[in-house]
């Protein structure tokens, strides 16, 4: 067998498999606790009410019975998988319980109402996060990449508008599915019709002037940037729920941080590295994250 299909996480999946029945057959049964199963009234209401909301109808007698043993079903198979400590090398189930136990510690400490003076710290401490993304207004002549000549006709039309010749740019280049004048467009807004490409090289052309070619996702342009708008900073009353929910959101962050903080004193690790220094210290010390 090659050492290649001894590494198929499938290859050991089959083996854990065979090795769990041959256990069962041969011992008459898992060893497990056994015990009782009780399903309670609450958690019967549980049940028929997660029926109701995905039915719009509470169950009848038939369908809740099922929903009961398909309960006890899922109880039994639980009680005997960590018997056999199968959750234990699973890291679907491992990061199910550290998300769980994350959920959890988030609800421990109510977070608090921030102040209008917090709020106005936190925008002016995260400027970036909140600007007005910047706009511009342009015309633009378009030439398709998959007529001939293009390249040539786009260079001789950009001469003549720079040389001031009285010409209708409106008047050249080729059909385009798009608008041949955008008011007030975002970078996002450019970039999602023509490309990043493009969105980005119509931040650097000047006002006032005929500028190209620029390519796009279509071909190329002659671009005449009529005004920029480089952004601005929104006062806290018009962006006001938004800087909230982020300050929130933050404030949650550093709590887990300190919620993880305080787990980790509680151990000491100790990483094996396989190319560890000799002199190197073992462990490591139960403050370090």
């Amino acid at each position: 067998m090659s050492r290649s299909l001894l590494r198929e996480p499938l290859l050991h999946f089959v083996l854990l498999g065979a090795g769990l029945f041959l256990a069962y057959g041969w011992t008459g049964g898992f060893a497990s606790g056994g015990g009782g199963v009780v399903i309670t009234q609450g958690r019967i209401a549980q049940l028929s009410a997660g029926f109701e909301r995905m039915r719009q109808r509470p169950p009848d007698r038939a369908e809740l019975d099922e929903l009961i043993a398909e309960a006890i079903r899922e109880e039994v198979y639980y009680r005997e998988a960590k018997a056999l400590r199968l959750d234990e090398e699973d890291t679907l189930v491992r990061r199910r319980l550290q998300q769980k136990l994350e959920f959890l510690s988030e609800g421990t400490a109510p977070v608090p109402e921030p102040t209008d003076a917090q709020l106005q710290a936190y925008l002016q401490g995260n400027v970036g996060n909140f600007r007005s993304e910047p706009r511009l207004s342009f015309r633009h002549v378009y030439f398709s990449s998959q007529r001939e000549g293009a390249g040539r006709d786009s260079a001789a039309l950009l001469r003549r508008l720079q040389a001031g010749t009285a010409v209708d740019a409106d008047t050249f280049g080729d059909p385009f599915l798009l608008a041949r004048r955008f008011d007030q467009a975002t970078s996002s807004e450019l970039a999602q019709l023509f490309g990043e490409g493009f969105a980005t090289a119509l931040q650097d052309l000047p006002t006032g002037s005929w500028q190209g070619p620029v390519t796009s996702g279509f071909g190329v342009h002659l671009v005449r940037v009529e005004t920029r708008d480089a952004g601005r900073v929104p006062s806290l009353t018009e962006v006001r729920d938004s800087v909230r929910r982020e300050w929130m959101h933050d404030w949650r962050q550093r709590e887990n941080a300190r919620f993880y903080a305080d787990l980790r004193k509680r151990y000491t690790v100790t990483v094996e590295h396989p190319d560890a220094d000799a002199d190197a210290p073992p462990a490591l010390a139960g403050t370090q994250p």
